[in-house]
This record gives structure tokens, C-alpha cells and sequence, in this order.
């Protein structure tokens, strides 16, 4: 396994080692030893989510304040763009953003800690994206940043496109309207 750095140093990206030859492959997607070892990933994971999204859909940014998670995030089908923006008040990197191409083929993982906001967009004909969260989903907890906000500025990769977004999405909040962690 082989841990990238990004810009942030608490987001990483994750490179499980895969073994393959002509009857396919086998890789460990998660050892709890293994990532606290060499990735620092050293929480319990509560809930697994599965999403399944087409071309072009953007979903996020999410967060949740009073029951924040952590996020492991791999893509099983396809491929997409994942995104986390440090959204921790105190924190050197607060308001700055990191994205990393996810795909079944590159077998890449994110680790999003507690404290940042979650989003990606979908690159390939369809996607299914698997992740683990270190709480469980708390709806009336949850919150979002507007996907554009040019105060935070991801360079998004769909020059001039619009994307698909639910309408939670479309009605995200810029980051200096948002509440924040400490």
C-alpha cells in the first residue's frame, strides 16, 4: 500500500497494492492495522454507502457539523473526480480544497477526515462510488457548500458544462455563510 500526500496534509490518497494476472485481481481494500500504520487512519467505521451516479452528476459538497465523519472513498465502476475542502476553522489549510481522479481502474482511495466537505463528479459513462464513514448519516445534520463558490475555487474538470445536481445541491451555501467546525 503506498499513501500519496495531497496539498492538505490530512487528506490522503491511498494506493492499495493489487495483485493481478489473467484471471483478474485481488487487493485488500481496507485493513484497519494496515491504514493506521501507515496511513494514520486509525478510526471505526460505522456505515458503508453505496452510489451509483451517470455522466456528469455532481454531487456535493457535503458535511455533517454535530456528528462530522470521516470518509474513505473508492470508486468500484467508472470514474470521477472527488473533491474535499478543509472546512476547520483553526486549521492552516481552512477553505482550501484537494481532487484526485478515482476510478475502478486506478483502484485509488481518498481519506477525508472528520471536518472537511465531501463532493465529486461523475467522469465516465456511469459511476458507482463506495465509502466508508467513521459516523452514522444524520440528515437534519447535514449541510452543503455551494459547489462554485469562488472563494474556494475548484477547478472542476467540465469546461463550460453545467452539471447535474440535485436540488440540496443546487442550493448550497458559500463558505462565508456556512457554520463551521472549531
Amino acid at each position: 500500500m503506498q499513501v500519496i500526500a495531497t496539498d492538505i496534509p490530512d487528506l490522503k490518497i491511498i494506493e492499495p497494492r493489487c495483485f493481478g494476472d489473467e484471471r483478474g485481481f485481488f487487493f485488500e481494500s481496507y485493513s484497519q492495522q494496515r491504514y493506521a500504520e501507515l496511513a494514520g487512519i486509525g478510526q471505526d467505521f460505522v456505515q458503508d454507502n453505496h452510489s451509483r451516479s451517470v455522466v456528469g452528476v455532481l454531487r456535493g459538497l457535503h458535511y455533517q457539523l454535530g456528528r462530522p465523519q470521516g470518509k474513505l472513498v473508492r470508486v468500484v465502476s467508472g470514474e470521477i473526480f472527488d473533491v474535499g475542502v478543509d472546512l476547520r476553522r483553526g486549521s492552516p489549510t481552512f477553505g482550501k480544497w484537494a481532487g484526485v481522479a478515482l476510478s475502478a481502474t486506478n483502484r485509488r482511495q481518498l481519506w477525508l477526515p472528520a471536518g472537511f466537505a465531501h463532493g465529486f463528479y461523475v467522469l465516465s459513462e456511469c459511476a458507482e462510488v463506495l465509502y466508508k464513514a467513521t459516523d452514522y448519516y444524520s440528515p437534519g445534520d447535514e449541510h452543503c457548500l455551494l459547489w462554485n463558490d469562488p472563494a474556494v475555487g475548484i477547478a472542476w474538470p467540465f469546461a463550460g458544462a453545467v452539471p447535474l445536481l440535485s436540488d440540496k445541491d443546487r442550493c448550497g451555501r458559500p463558505l462565508a455563510d456556512l457554520p463551521l467546525f472549531p
